[in-house]
């Protein structure tokens, strides 16, 4: 066991030295990095690790911290009314925008892909649009308006499926369907752009290889060519996380609005 361990450690050692070798070689790549970490590590690591801190403390601004141990998060889980079903409510939001919305982004761009080249540059614009749009989700915050002004109630009483209009914003029953959909249209833009252009650089001699060595169809193509070359912009769509506190917050940003939201659906969206 010791043997093994000595060797372990020996490897280990190896490693380390290579590793540090190879940094020195890079270190002018290290200094083009330095801005960005120092900024990085002082308004993020920084905050995280006082946040951290702070939460095994009682403080209250006006007094020095006072550390309490596992009060507050005692206090969070048995004494909140509403921090549980938050949780839930916010794994559950994030198990059908991530997931879906990452499928979403890669077939779009991979049908995309297959069109002429004009046509394919105005569906990148037409998809890529509300990135870049600002507020343009405020959109939805019309269609979803809780009065017969509101095109979804509109569309639904003029066809005789509701008989009077449907808080889409502050009906629990409602908001966190509307905001799925939301939060799926506004996370397509920088994943699909990502991956077409990583389509785009696929090189085609590959496939040309592929159907020599016994590609048969579009599916094959896809698994054994497309999906492979794609490894960075998957890795890249995943780190590509979307707040959602700026959408919420502008979708019911009038006082009237924020005043009838109920407690359940702020907290479960806002975490």
């Amino acid at each position: 066991m010791s043997s093994v361990m000595a060797k372990y450690m020996t490897i280990q050692k190896r490693k380390f030295k290579h590793g540090w070798k190879v940094a020195k070689q890079s270190r002018v790549c290290y200094l083009f990095l330095l801005p960005y970490a120092l900024l990085f590590t002082l308004f993020t690591i920084a905050p995280v690790c006082m946040s951290i801190y702070y939460s095994f403390t009682y403080y209250n601004v006006l007094e020095p911290a006072r550390f309490i141990g596992l009060t507050n998060y005692i206090n969070l889980i048995l004494a909140d009314d509403v921090f549980l079903i938050s949780v839930k409510n916010t794994f559950l939001l994030a198990a059908i925008t991530g997931p879906v919305g990452y499928i979403m982004s890669f077939l779009f761009a991979w049908f995309i892909n297959e069109l002429p080249r004009l046509l394919r540059a105005i569906m990148v614009l037409i998809f890529y649009a509300p990135t870049i749009s600002g507020q343009v989700y405020m959109v939805w915050a019309l269609l979803f308006s809780g009065d017969s002004y509101g095109y979804v109630n509109a569309w639904l009483m003029q066809f005789g499926i509701i008989d009077e209009p449907v808080l889409w914003l502050t009906d629990t029953k409602y908001m966190m369907g509307v905001i799925i959909i939301v939060v799926l249209w506004m996370s397509l833009g920088n994943g699909f752009l990502s991956f077409v252009a990583g389509l785009q650089g696929i090189d085609e001699s590959q496939f040309e290889a592929g159907y020599v060595d016994g590609i048969k169809n579009r599916w094959q193509e896809l698994w054994y060519i497309t999906l492979p070359n794609m490894k960075p912009m998957l890795l890249l769509r995943t780190m590509l996380l979307r707040r959602l506190y700026p959408i919420l917050s502008n979708m019911v940003s009038t006082d009237s609005t924020w005043d009838m939201l109920p407690r359940l659906p702020l907290y479960s969206l806002l975490l």
